[in-house]
């Protein structure tokens, strides 16, 4: 596959992520982490690190996307900036904790971790698993905690935590609205730590294709990033047009046939 054709593929996925994004509230990952390890299968690149490379370049989009988030949200006053800071302060020291565990486990097992993770994420959309409101916040040193468990997951899964913090805010008695914002605010220190570990740990590794920046992959970078925003806009106008249930059942879908092609692989 050319240059030409790889960045091309890769608008075509920052516009599909976009969208989904937009269109069903979940963060871009779950599109581009899957879509990345098949890419670079096509593409040669070995398999030892496919899923290292697809996760760090994950992390590396969202570092752009949720700026433009942050800025809606924070305009529509959504984003509990008291909550955020120790949450945030946890979410650092996890999600490089998270892009060190990652480092130490091979590629191929890596894939069926994210396969798992797919397929749970499937069933919970499908079911509509959410918890009620059933405790209070809780104060700076348990909102740290739970925050390094969400920067630690959501840096192994490259996905910016929206799938983990706002269940667990609205469990909180956190207004959806407010969870929601809240949750895209955090995406950013999860990204920036994240990304930055994956390029220390991915640091010129004998196996990583040229333009690559440790275990970030940079025309993937550039062409998601490019459309991924726009099509945010997108995703959120069809949202308000189509059956968002029925699209999310088939979306869940997707997620479940794509973990269980990670898992028989």
């Amino acid at each position: 596959m050319t240059l030409i054709g790889v960045v091309i593929l890769y608008l075509l996925l920052g516009a599909l992520a976009g969208t989904m994004a937009g269109l069903f509230g979940i963060g871009g990952g779950l599109v581009i982490v899957p879509v990345l390890i098949f890419s670079f299968g096509f593409m040669g690149i070995s398999p030892d690190i496919a899923a290292h490379l697809a996760i760090g370049t994950s992390l590396a989009t969202i570092v752009f996307t949720s700026i433009s988030s942050i800025r809606t949200h924070h305009e529509h006053r959504a984003v509990r900036w008291d909550l955020f800071r120790p949450l945030a302060a946890g979410i650092v020291l996890g999600a490089i904790l998270g892009a060190w565990t990652t480092s130490l486990i091979s590629g191929p097992v890596l894939e069926s971790i994210i396969g798992v993770f797919a397929i749970l994420v499937g069933l919970k959309m499908i079911l509509e698993v959410n918890p009620k409101p059933g405790r209070d916040v809780p104060g700076s040193q348990g909102l740290c905690v739970a925050g390094g468990v969400i920067g630690w997951v959501s840096a192994i899964f490259g996905i910016g935590g929206g799938t983990l913090t706002v269940p667990y805010l609205t469990w909180c008695n956190v207004k959806m609205q407010q969870a929601v914002g809240t949750s895209a605010a955090l995406g950013l220190p999860i990204a920036v730590a994240g990304a930055t570990a994956n390029v220390w740990t991915g640091w010129q590794h004998p196996d990583l294709p040229e333009l690559s920046l440790g275990f970030i992959y940079l025309p993937a970078l550039i062409g998601i990033v490019v459309t991924s925003v726009l099509f945010a806009r997108v995703g959120a106008r069809l949202a308000h047009r189509l059956d968002g249930k029925l699209l999310k059942r088939i979306f869940a879908v997707v997620l479940i046939i794509v973990g269980l092609r990670f898992l028989l692989s």
